[in-house]
């Protein structure tokens, strides 16, 4: 009866027990410390919703602008309801097969789609080789000159300082979000240039009591 109760469909509520139970398994915990959905406490369970494959439905894909996607999903509820939402497509998933599907809320309380699919294709790396030293001044250094500096967030760090200051909650949290992702961002690159372009990647290891 719970799945009438909430809307939810019934593959959605074996999704959220099968993850409860691998967490008390994990953390050997007969009862997990779960946070509270009130507002104003300092920390708040964020939006969490998962779909299996037999309640998600694909239902098209529109041009939106000269280059975005937009993908409209259909998910099944309770009682034959559906819920159907539009969402910016990067890898155009008509391509694809949709395995599952969890919508979760952000800090900000922006919600987003997180697709998983089957048979993605897979990409040939390079034939190059290449080494990564993991630095202090630098966050890696490969030995084909690539750097990855995430250090360019420090930008950030005079507007997050302001906010702070003035007690703007709203924008303390718009300025980390775009912190985080910009960090992201570059990481992504950097890693994605590097699988591409190579087909052996060796990571130096670092450790303090090498240099004693």
């Amino acid at each position: 009866g719970a799945g009438d109760y909430l809307n939810l469909h019934s593959q959605t509520l074996q999704a959220i027990s099968e993850v409860h139970a691998k967490s008390r398994k994990q953390f050997k915990k007969a009862k997990l410390n779960w946070r509270t959905n009130n507002p104003k406490a300092k920390r708040r369970s964020l939006g969490w919703i998962p779909f299996k494959k037999t309640a998600i439905k694909y239902l098209g894909v529109k041009k939106s602008g000269k280059k975005s996607l937009k993908t409209t999903l259909q998910f099944s509820l309770a009682k034959g309801k559906k819920l159907i939402i539009d969402l910016w497509d990067s890898y155009n998933l008509s391509l694809y097969t949709i395995n599952t599907c969890e919508l979760v809320q952000d800090a900000r309380g922006h919600w987003y789609a997180c697709v998983t699919v089957k048979d993605f294709p897979k990409i040939k790396c390079g034939t190059g080789q290449v080494g990564i030293d993991l630095g202090c001044k630098d966050s890696a250094v490969s030995s084909n000159g690539d750097v990855l500096t995430t250090k360019l967030t420090h930008q950030y760090a005079e507007k997050l300082a302001s906010a702070q200051r003035a007690k703007n909650k709203k924008r303390v949290k718009a300025i980390h979000a775009k912190i985080k992702n910009t960090r992201q961002d570059l990481i992504h690159k950097f890693t994605s240039k590097l699988v591409k372009a190579n087909n052996l990647i060796v990571v130096g290891k670092i450790k303090s009591n090498s240099f004693t």
